[in-house]
């Protein structure tokens, strides 16, 4: 019983990859999957997300991906002390899907079902930098919810600066 016991507790300290970058790709293009291209994040430009959406992560460079007027992004962020790493794709202006690719917390993994990524369909950026529809939270999980709104302004406001 103890060895069940700690082996269910290595399970959810590690986490767990839902869909990998491939295959979130293939949801968001289809068979046609653009190359991928590379967002080198200066200081300028780190200055103006945080002033715009509040946030941007310390990275060197984002990776993304277009076809068209949609890009797709992979971005992480922590929700209470590990990364969240999302898959991001926009058509024009507004949220086409939100995929959680891996989760490492040990609580609030519920954001990754589709009651609470399907929220954000259709949605856009505010002018005020927030979405422009409220996303209802889950009980036990508001940082990771959190981090998905996060990753998901910023995601919009980088579409609109890779698209001008």
């Amino acid at each position: 019983m103890l060895v069940v016991a700690l082996l269910a507790a290595a399970f959810f300290a590690y986490g767990e990859d839902y869909l990998d970058r491939d295959a979130f790709l293939h949801l968001a293009f289809g068979q046609a999957q653009p190359e991928m291209q590379t967002l080198w994040v200066t200081e300028d430009l780190r200055n103006a997300a945080e002033t715009a959406v509040g946030w941007m992560p310390r990275a060197l460079r984002l990776r993304y991906w277009q076809s068209g007027d949609s890009t797709a992004w992979i971005l992480e962020d922590i929700g209470k002390e590990k990364p969240i790493t999302l898959g991001i794709s926009i058509s024009g202006d507004r949220l086409e899907r939100v995929d959680v690719l891996a989760f490492r917390e040990s609580r609030g993994w519920e954001i990754r079902y589709p009651f609470f990524t399907g929220q954000f369909q259709g949605l856009t950026l505010a002018d005020d930098g927030y979405l422009s529809e409220r996303v209802d939270g889950i009980t036990g999980a508001t940082l990771s919810v959190r981090a998905v709104d996060r990753m998901t302004r910023l995601a919009l406001w980088l579409n609109a600066q890779v698209r001008g």
